[in-house]
């Protein structure tokens, strides 16, 4: 089956989320093939130990996971092998019934703008996903071709908002000229896009496990997307530091602490079961 003939669905990426979670349980699995990884699963730095490793992943917890997290950087390295690899694991994953945020940050301005809805977030788009990341730092209005086209497909956005990398406060915690902080103004800007939601709204932001306790709005009506747990030292129970009343909408992502225990795919199933039983009883699913 082509990516083209696996449709969107005409219920919102919001209300989907929430179903599949509800469903399968809160865990977001990122696919990162790091090379360490392909390495710990006896398999070469190539496009084919790329394309062994993602299947392997992908035929282990399709079925199983809510959502899952493909890095595209980690994909590209590979050129054009590597985003065949990234197509058909897309695909695959969304005939399983999960859920696919490609996360690639992009970001630009206008046509170019345009140019990556319709790679990505359009029904048929070559690598149409059910969601996408995006970074706002070029304005938030320079966002809209990729909600326009969100709106149109029953997609999604998770656009930046406080990141847990060292570098990020010096853009994130920046005053604007209105006054709020440039993640308070997307958050505010992800909030008025979620307003008429019934339950979950379909435009969420990044915001990493591992920030400290933000002043910072985070009920937005929409998902939160949580990279940094497992590995990077974020845990289940961290989570209600961070996101306090609206722990309930977070997507909690975790990647090498699932991704370390393959090959072996009763391991890899175990991890996940075990880190998926873990976010359900903190974030109650």
């Amino acid at each position: 089956m082509r990516v083209r003939d696996v449709p969107m669905s005409n219920q919102p990426f919001g209300t989907r989320l929430r179903a599949v979670m509800d469903q399968r349980g809160p865990l977001c699995v990122g696919i990162d093939p790091h090379a360490h990884l392909l390495d710990g699963w006896g398999l070469p730095d190539t496009a084919e130990g790329l394309a062994t490793f993602t299947y392997g992943v992908v035929d282990a917890l399709a079925d199983r996971v809510a959502v899952f997290k493909p890095q595209s950087a980690f994909f590209e390295r590979f050129g054009s092998a590597g985003i065949a690899v990234l197509e058909q694991a897309t695909i695959r994953l969304r005939e399983a019934g999960a859920l696919v945020i490609i996360d690639a940050k992009r970001g630009d301005i206008g046509s170019t703008m345009a140019g990556y809805a319709a790679a990505y977030l359009a029904e048929k788009a070559p690598l149409a996903c059910d969601a996408l990341t995006v970074s706002p730092y070029l304005g938030f209005g320079s966002l809209q071709p990729t909600i326009d086209v969100a709106r149109e497909s029953g997609a999604g956005l998770f656009v930046l908002a406080l990141t847990s990398n060292p570098e990020g406060p010096q853009f994130q915690s920046a005053r604007t000229a209105a006054g709020p902080t440039v993640a308070g103004a997307v958050l505010d800007g992800l909030r008025e896009l979620n307003a008429d939601a019934e339950d979950l709204g379909s435009f969420g932001a990044v915001v990493g496990a591992t920030i400290a306790k933000t002043t910072e709005n985070l009920d937005i009506h929409g998902p939160l997307l949580a990279p940094g747990l497992g590995a990077q030292g974020a845990t289940a129970e961290s989570l209600v530091d961070v996101f306090g009343p609206a722990v309930r909408n977070v997507v909690p992502s975790s990647s090498r602490e699932i991704l370390g225990a393959g090959p072996d795919v009763v391991a890899l199933q175990d991890a996940a079961a075990r880190t998926n039983d873990a976010f359900r009883t903190v974030l109650g699913y």
